[in-house]
């Protein structure tokens, strides 16, 4: 008798494949800006430490993009649609989750009989997933760098397509929240790391600045 965890990957499983492979793909063969842009600076990181080890770097990029940017999207997807996410709708996107952060890993889980359901529906395709995986950072890693004024310009152009979409005056006031908030820390933080007088005397400024709008338009 089939089970209703493989009715529904079954029903789904096209969909998930063209899901994954949209977000580890490479459209003509080249990676978003920021993606290679980023993965380009954990590279470097590594170099000046002297990190040789591949698997360091795979973890460092999985961490930092699939595990927590993606992840997020993939089990919250009311984050980014109008939509509300029922109990059941839940469960099969922690599947489908799981199996994504799966694609990901360096171990080989071996399955048995006990290993949990939501494991054991994708197992047979976690390795071709890994597969795919380990040639999108491989093909990241051999295109050709972004230079820094192209990424710039990259920057300019995202911020134009979306110039009377933000909210300066709330973007300010989380700044000023903050400030307020942290502010000895901040400026302990600066003091121990050496950071240059007029970077502190920048700080007061900025602060002053705040509580001086707080008090006649921040309300």
């Amino acid at each position: 008798m089939t089970s209703p965890h493989s009715v529904f990957k079954v029903a789904v499983h096209s969909f998930v494949e063209n899901l994954f492979k949209t977000i580890w793909g490479t459209p003509h063969s080249r990676a978003l800006y920021a993606v290679k842009y980023f993965f380009d600076f954990l590279d470097t990181q590594a170099d000046n430490m002297k990190i040789t080890d591949p698997e360091v770097l795979h973890i460092w990029k999985t961490n930092s993009l699939p595990l927590r940017f993606w992840v997020n999207i993939l089990k919250n997807p009311q984050f980014v649609f109008d939509m509300e996410k029922t109990p059941h709708l839940d469960g099969c996107l922690s599947v489908i989750a799981q199996a994504f952060m799966d694609s990901f890993s360096l171990s080989e889980t071996q399955m048995g009989k006990h290993a949990p359901t939501n494991k054991l529906l994708y197992a047979k395709d976690i390795p071709k997933f890994k597969q795919e995986v380990k040639a999108y950072y491989k093909q990241i890693r051999e295109q050709s760098p972004i230079a820094d004024s192209e990424f710039k310009d990259f920057l300019q152009e995202e911020s134009k397509k979306h110039v009377n979409e933000f909210n300066e005056a709330a973007a300010l006031r989380e700044l000023y929240r903050f400030i307020q908030r942290y502010f000895t820390e901040i400026k302990e933080k600066l003091n121990q790391n050496g950071a240059p007088t007029e970077l502190v005397e920048q700080l007061h400024h900025v602060k002053k600045l705040f509580d001086g709008l707080k008090s006649c338009s921040w309300n």
